[in-house]
């Protein structure tokens, strides 16, 4: 066994400490006392032994401990001195050999974790039925069924300390079990009072009595854990069916930190940690620990069995707050060796698309030319980008896979087309496919206004097109002689051929499923992979795309084309949804249009949101009395719905009050404004899916996020971020939305 070094002695003693105070972003610094004296000297030491690598590292590290002897304990020396230990440890070399890597072939192991959730002991057909409904379906998904919170039971209470409403853990003997009946039905009731040397608590069971009678008799010891509801009648106070656990004699109560699980609804609390503890107990050691050694010890990860034990049944002493923020040792180790195989996987998947066989499309010397020759207006720095990115990817002998991303009305249609436009040259098909027949229809007629000049006979192909219309597109498409096909996802539907396809367009990438994208990838002749090119007007960060999208290359479109008016954000409470009311009837006395979106269908009982089923009446009979209002929901059969949404476009509607089913698929330039209700209720990529509704034409889109007065500051500041945000409403200092930003 090799000597400890001065310098690992030191990374020992010194690192544990600061990496605690890292963990909580150094918010205890004044509660935690470093041994500055025993600290200093082991710097000494180091120092005498140091290799000239360390010696100006550790010469900083004893002038901050010199500061923290001689004043307060200030944040920033703390920081400073967590800043120098990767650079000690680097001179150090301390081995981490606190990860075991597998060492024989995982192929059993994985086969053994696929087993159905049947095999975890306790776990029978019914309790298996309950857990695949739930999304268990396998020994691995309850391994990595994570508690979502922990409870402290290091600490008994007394009898007589419980308050009324607090979660607690407390012990006693059974003084009396006793059935009753109670309330109006005279229900049944198992009723065990529970003694100490101070008090009395009693114990309430309403289902499964013959059970639970038979696990209680007087004089046992046992420990119980649940809500402290308020006494009755004068009596003590009560736990209703709470966790119990019988102590044997002489048995000393053992301090826990007790995992909390999400679980099926009719399923107990308790029944489901005692399967996953059943699981960790005899599969967890079947888990594949398979990282890099150097990666482990670089990220200093613990493997994966240690890390489900802990995760699953940590020990008393263990940081309750890590636990709880997920921040532990083990949550940590499990959550890097997840994203590390995802990332491996994907970059596998780009390295295949990377070598596999595809078409190299020449540049475009005529088509395209001509095509923006006859623009009347030139391209953003945006979009040039972008098609410089997509025409090298499409020059390339292997497919593309690339995610063209950009907010309405910055051109991501423009940029698609050209790319279609080089394939089309090279003598190809090219495929362009929207969610809806609607959203379908709409680029077909703004794409064939701008192809025909050039000589090219685009073709739509939806489930709508029927009879000699739809043979004439697929007899046209199986010969070559359409070069341009726009639709749904009929597209990629039998008994649709094609004969020389080389790329497909996908607008509104989020709703287009990855089995479809793969269908279509495989349209190409002699099903050679063909060049993908999908749209999305979602903003997502490029790390975020990178993670979502990982066997995808990112273009951007972060610029609107002159003239474009950005759209507007107006974040509102609803007391004062009045003035937006009356920006609608502005809009539309200035004739134009404007939606109101609900998050609901139908009210209901259970809640106090809004409906557009309900508020399409009221609307017309009080704040927008004489607009012609038109309704639209998920409820409606396709052909209603669309049909709804036509007269929209068309303008027999003034406002189109609706549920999200507007998120995508309609296009009306001659909407200007947007409601969305209850906007807290949206997250961000909805809301800007939404938004995304107005500001296709030439005037100003304006979109309204109206909250509840009562809406909590962290709702409130979600839905602030939505890009221009601005108040339309005066709100308190505290509740005050952050400044207009992108």
């Amino acid at each position: 066994m090799s000597e400890i070094t001065p310098l690992a002695e030191l990374l020992r003693a010194l690192a544990p400490p600061l990496e605690y105070l890292a963990a909580d972003d150094f918010r205890r610094v004044q509660q935690t006392h470093l041994p500055l004296p025993a600290l200093a000297e082991r710097v000494a030491r180091a120092r005498t032994a140091a290799s000239p690598a360390a010696a100006a590292t550790l010469v900083e590290l004893e002038r901050i401990l010199a500061e923290l002897a001689s004043g307060p304990p200030r944040e920033e020396l703390f920081r400073r001195a967590h800043a120098l230990l990767p650079l000690l440890r680097d001179a150090a070399a301390v081995p981490w050999s606190d990860y075991r890597p597998v060492a024989e072939p995982v192929a059993a192991a994985l086969e053994t974790l696929a087993r159905p959730v049947e095999a975890i002991r306790g776990v029978g057909p019914q309790r298996a039925a309950q857990l695949t409904r739930f999304g268990l379906r396998t020994v691995e998904d309850a391994l990595y069924h994570l508690p979502f919170r922990y409870e402290d039971r290091r600490a008994l209470r007394p009898l007589a300390s419980l308050h009324v409403g607090e979660e607690a853990t407390a012990a006693g003997e059974v003084a009396h079990v006793r059935e009753s009946r109670g309330g109006r039905r005279r229900r049944a009731v198992l009723e065990v009072v529970l003694r100490d040397a101070d008090g009395l608590l009693l114990l309430v069971w309403f289902h499964r009595l013959s059970y639970f009678q038979r696990r209680f008799v007087e004089g046992q010891r046992v420990v119980v854990h649940g809500r402290v509801e308020p006494p009755l009648g004068g009596g003590p106070p009560r736990l209703i069916h709470p966790e119990v656990e019988v102590l044997g004699t002489g048995e000393e109560v053992a301090p826990q930190i007790v995992p909390v699980y999400e679980k099926p609804t009719e399923m107990h609390v308790g029944a489901m940690r005692r399967i996953v503890q059943a699981a960790v107990t005899d599969f967890a050691e079947r888990v594949p620990s398979a990282l890099p050694p150097a990666v482990a010890a670089r990220q200093r990860v613990i493997e994966l069995p240690r890390a489900l034990r802990h995760v699953h049944a940590p020990r008393p002493e263990a940081a309750l707050e890590e636990l709880a923020a997920a921040r532990s040792l083990a949550h940590r180790s499990l959550i890097f060796d997840e994203l590390f195989f995802l990332q491996l996987g994907l970059a596998l998947r780009r390295q295949a698309a990377g070598e596999e066989p595809g078409t190299a499309f020449p540049p475009s010397t005529a088509l395209v030319p001509a095509f923006r020759a006859q623009l009347p207006f030139a391209l953003t720095t945006a979009q040039e980008r972008a098609f410089v990115e997509i025409a090298t990817d499409l020059g390339a002998p292997h497919p593309m896979r690339r995610l063209l991303q950009g907010d309405v009305g910055s051109g991501k249609t423009l940029v698609a087309l050209l790319a279609a436009l080089v394939a089309i040259e090279a003598g190809h098909q090219a495929v362009l496919m929207a969610p809806t027949e609607l959203l379908a229809e709409q680029h077909f007629e703004t794409i064939r206004v701008l192809v025909e000049p050039l000589g090219l006979v685009p073709v739509l192909l939806t489930g709508a097109v029927t009879g000699h219309a739809r043979r004439a597109a697929l007899t046209g498409l199986a010969a070559g002689k359409l070069p341009l096909a726009i639709g749904t996802h009929a597209l990629i539907q039998d008994p649709v051929r094609f004969a020389q396809l080389g790329l497909a367009i996908v607008d509104e990438q989020h709703r287009f499923g990855v089995l479809q994208r793969a269908a279509l990838q495989r349209q190409g002749a002699d099903e050679r992979a063909i060049d993908v090119l999908v749209m999305s007007a979602t903003p997502i960060p490029r790390t975020l795309a990178l993670t979502l999208y990982g066997d995808l290359a990112v273009s951007t479109l972060d610029e609107l084309p002159p003239g474009r008016t950005p759209i507007t954000t107006e974040l509102c409470r609803e007391s004062r949804r009045d003035r937006v009311y009356a920006r609608i009837r502005d809009e539309v006395a200035a004739g134009h249009q404007a939606y109101i979106v609900y998050p609901l269908v139908e009210e209901s009982e259970k809640t106090a949101l809004r409906a557009a089923t309900t508020m399409v009446h009221e609307l017309g009979a009080g704040p927008l009395a004489g607009l012609r209002l038109g309704l639209v929901h998920g409820r409606l059969k396709a052909d209603e719905k669309d049909a709804v949404m036509r007269r929209f476009k068309g303008g027999t509607y003034d406002v189109l009050v609706s549920t999200t089913v507007i998120e995508v698929g309609i296009d009306v330039p001659n909407a200007t404004a947007i409601v969305i209700e209850h906007a807290e209720r949206f997250g961000l990529a909805q809301l800007h899916q939404l938004r995304g509704r107005v500001g296709r034409g030439l005037s100003a889109g304006h979109c309204f996020l109206v909250v509840p007065d009562w809406t909590g500051e962290e709702a409130y500041q979600r839905a602030s971020p939505t890009s221009g945000s601005r108040t339309c409403c005066a709100t308190p200092p505290s509740c005050a939305p952050p400044a207009t930003r992108r």
